[in-house]
């Protein structure tokens, strides 16, 4: 998974998967999903990030299955 912030546009992009995007679906004016054939999320691109996420604040946990 890859996290990067584009400053310069206010852009979060949220990598899952490295695969092909085979479709790309908005789901609201600023928010992009990006599928692979199966349908599966590859991406998700959020215009406008600072109003509407944490940045620059980010953290990350790994939760081990007990």
């Amino acid at each position: 998974m890859k996290v990067r912030y584009f400053q310069e546009t206010d852009t979060l992009y949220i990598e899952f998967k490295s695969a092909t995007v085979a479709e790309s679906r908005d789901l609201d004016e600023n928010t992009l999903l990006e599928l692979d054939e199966q349908g599966h999320v590859v991406a998700i691109t959020m215009e406008h990030a600072r109003d509407r996420a944490e940045i620059p604040a980010f953290s990350y946990e790994q939760v081990r299955a007990a």
